[in-house]
């Protein structure tokens, strides 16, 4: 029992240091590693960034030749194969590691348990397990995205007390504090993209971004815009100020041919790139299906309106939301609600949050919830 309350504590130390890669590593997973000789860390390191060293060559290289005989542990299954990186498994039987002990294994069916399996024949001791359940809850976006080849999505609403997200006019500015709104860029820099529809970009003109100085080296997403009838405006911030090429435009294939010029010109000169779909209304497993096919392995989606409610239809896509709630009232049944176009008539057949919690964000309260497996 204390033996295994020791590998907890040190595989704790390697969860913590695996989400300091948070926002960096997509579509990657978090890592985190430690190299433990005689109860002491001699190395530690995390995976920083896509297509950078993984977490165990950072705490292998700390440790040294004094890596013979320690026990390295890992969040997750240490890759067997060449990458953008080579296989960690041969740098840590490079090293003559004595013991393995791993959080949880690789998803990928192609390569699950090969790891394990050639470091226990270099002779290698490996138990798997330690922290399981934290270890697969900190990459719940790299276990979707290769098990179901989907996006994880992550729904975000601002809304006042009585369920409304803008004013009958349209203004929006502000529902919540500037506390709540600096976590929000927290989520932008977590996520690879961000989903809005036209009528959003339309209204406020919105740059989509991360702007968060307590983020250290953080990185705008991608944006993705519903636009079917491709109502874009060339003057708007994602279309012009696309330096970075991550705005994406997902619109109907008919507009391929009545809006040639128009879509060329964006798609040449302002570097936009588009996702085209045959139906006038699109389906969310449709749309995610296509930005799983961009490399996008996670997204948050900002609304309006118009998509939550659409996406809400198919709920079974949302992984994860954040309802962020100001304790302010505009009592106007013509204000703009977070979603609608349901009848519900029984209490008991209304749409059920799972996994419930909250943040509280000086006065805004935030209810966060979680798909169940």
């Amino acid at each position: 029992m204390q033996e295994n309350k020791i590998h907890e504590k040190y595989m704790k130390l390697a969860l913590e240091l695996a989400k300091k890669g948070e926002g960096a590593v997509n579509p990657n997973p978090l890592v985190g590693a430690l190299v433990v000789k005689n109860n002491q860390i001699i190395g530690k390191g995390y995976h920083k960034y896509f297509g950078g060293p993984h977490a165990e060559v950072y705490a292998l290289n700390e440790a040294g030749d004094n890596a013979k005989g320690a026990d390295i542990y890992v969040t997750l299954e240490p890759c067997s194969h060449y990458g953008k990186t080579p296989p960690c498994v041969k740098k840590i039987i490079e090293h003559n590691i004595k013991r393995c002990f791993i959080a949880i294994k690789d998803p990928n069916p192609l390569v699950s348990g090969r790891g394990i399996k050639l470091l226990q024949k270099s002779g290698i001791e490996v138990k798997i397990g330690i922290l399981e359940n934290e270890g697969k809850e900190i990459n719940r976006v790299f276990f979707k995205y290769i098990k179901e080849k989907l996006p994880y999505i992550h729904i975000k609403i601002a809304t006042t007390l009585d369920g409304k997200i803008a004013t009958k006019t349209g203004d929006s500015k502000w529902i919540t504090n500037e506390k709540s709104r600096k976590y929000v860029h927290y989520l932008r820099n977590k996520y690879m993209g961000i989903l809005v529809g036209i009528n959003t970009v339309k209204k406020d003109n919105p740059n989509l971004n991360v702007r968060n100085d307590s983020l250290k080296n953080h990185r705008d997403p991608f944006r993705i815009i519903l636009d079917p009838s491709l109502k874009i405006d060339k003057k708007l911030n994602i279309i012009k100020n696309n330096n970075d090429e991550k705005t994406i435009l997902i619109t109907q294939i008919k507009n391929k041919k009545e809006k040639q010029d128009f879509i060329e010109e964006l798609s040449n000169k302002y570097k936009i790139k588009f996702i085209f779909l045959n139906e006038e209304k699109f389906k969310f497993k449709d749309i995610f299906k296509e930005i799983y096919n961009f490399g996008i392995d996670s997204i948050l989606v900002e609304g309006g309106g118009f998509v939550l409610s659409n996406l809400f239809k198919e709920k079974e896509l949302i992984d994860e939301g954040s309802i962020f709630i100001a304790p302010k009232i505009l009592g106007d049944k013509d204000a703009l609600s977070f979603i609608t176009g349901f009848e519900i008539s029984k209490i008991k057949n209304s749409i059920q949050l799972e996994n419930v919690s909250f943040k509280n964000f000086d006065n805004d309260i935030c209810l966060e919830f979680k798909r169940g497996e």
